[in-house]
């Protein structure tokens, strides 16, 4: 009997539906409508979040009285868009932050040439909800499109012209549908506080923009425009940005970590950097082996200056260092390379508690196991301990104290603050 039956639902090479099936359909579709004018909450809810409803179910759903239940019909994906449409002046900011969720997913699979109903009106809907008075509902739109190509011009330049910052700033960064002209045009409109230093943020930014970002005086803006590798600036830009950045410290370490500074740049910005910086300077540009002598000799005088090739203890360089919480073993083992002893001296003076005439006097003394635990108290590493001992005191290889197991320190924290004790004395 069953391949009999199995037969017989064989017809022309096709397998027919269950007789049964329109029946089954009709009751499910009775029992769905009964369930959505039900009085309890919790069973249209419920109903709201199935995903295999007849579509008027859902359509009906979307008009319900209770909030959570036109949250749960704009968040199912097998709404049908018409009831979407019907959401998005729903009073619940909740459905409207939901279905904004749902419909900008669908963003990337939209075409702002193609026809149909279907794509025409997905569009009109994530267009109304741009549009949305609610600063949230046009944030979610605004970060899910910030990078597609597919969407109508107009929608995406009024996200980036938008009165928010959380809404307008995704586009600004990324859109890869803004020009140039675009840009410079909502920049001359006065945009929204932050808005330039999301511009600037932009990858392969082009100096039409760059330009109007330095003339803005937007002191955010222009930091992030230089520390936006990226971003195409020209050298007289540069250079017109160097001669305002004296008075802007927020500008200076990003400058001196550029690449495509100018002579002339360098030579300024070496008259106002701190020191810490203008060492910073010093390695990218290796100014000591310069072939440009006027810039060298700038970099000298600005040390001199710092009082770093003085007797005695150094102003500025491992100071700054120490206040921005960088003065590492990377930045005591640079110095150690140039053979800075005056930095050497500060950074273990900071970092110990000890006085700099005391860390002098040890050095004086050629005391490898003196400046070894200095070195351990400062907490630093011991290979910077071993490369003090040979490049700046200048101890007889004999004499050197080297690391245990090529790592750690030989002595343990109860003898080095017993070598340390005889200091204190």
């Amino acid at each position: 009997m069953a391949q009999f039956g199995e037969r017989l639902a064989q017809v022309g090479g096709r397998v027919m539906k269950p007789l049964s099936s329109k029946f089954d359909r009709q009751k499910e579709y009775d029992d769905a409508k009964r369930a959505a004018a039900s009085g309890e909450t919790s069973v249209r809810l419920d109903l709201a979040k199935r995903d295999d409803l007849q579509p008027e179910v859902l359509y009906y759903l979307a008009e319900d009285g209770d909030g959570s239940v036109r949250r749960a019909v704009a968040e199912n994906e097998a709404t049908p868009r018409q009831a979407d449409a019907m959401l998005v002046n729903d009073d619940d900011d909740d459905v409207r932050i939901s279905l904004a969720r749902k419909i900008a997913r669908l963003a990337p699979d939209l075409n702002a040439q193609a026809q149909g109903w279907l794509q025409e009106l997905t569009l009109k809907i994530l267009d109304d909800l741009s549009r949305d008075e609610l600063p949230r509902v046009r944030t979610i739109i605004a970060e899910e499109i910030r990078h597609l190509d597919n969407l109508p011009h107009e929608l995406v330049k009024r996200l980036a012209r938008d009165a928010e910052l959380t809404v307008c700033a995704p586009i600004l960064e990324y859109s890869p549908m803004l020009d140039d002209d675009d840009l410079l045009e909502i920049m001359a409109l006065g945009p929204v506080r932050g808005a330039l230093t999301a511009i600037s943020a932009r990858e392969n930014l082009t100096p039409r923009p760059s330009d109007a970002i330095s003339e803005s005086g937007d002191s955010d803006a222009i930091a992030q425009l230089l520390a936006n590798s990226s971003a195409q600036v020209r050298e007289e830009t540069l250079d017109q940005i160097v001669d305002n950045a004296a008075d802007q410290p927020t500008w200076h370490e990003p400058l001196v970590k550029r690449d495509d500074l100018s002579h002339r740049a360098i030579k300024r910005i070496s008259r106002f950097v701190t020191s810490s910086l203008l060492s910073v300077l010093e390695q990218r540009y290796d100014l000591e082996s310069a072939t440009t002598i006027e810039i060298a000799e700038a970099v000298e005088e600005r040390l001199s200056a710092d009082g770093l090739n003085e007797t005695g203890l150094p102003v500025h360089r491992a100071q700054d260092l120490h206040g921005e919480g960088k003065l590492n073993d990377e930045e005591v083992m640079t110095a150690i390379a140039r053979g800075d002893q005056n930095f050497l001296i500060e950074a273990l003076a900071l970092k110990t508690g000890f006085s700099a005439e005391s860390v002098e006097q040890v050095l004086s003394s050629q005391s490898p196991i003196m400046l070894v635990a200095l070195c351990w108290k400062a907490g630093l590493a011991m290979r910077t301990a071993f490369q003090a001992q040979l490049k700046i005191a200048h101890i007889p290889s004999g004499d050197l104290i080297s690391a245990r197991d090529g790592l750690h320190y030989p002595f343990d924290g109860a003898e080095m603050r017993e070598i340390l004790r005889f200091l204190s004395d």
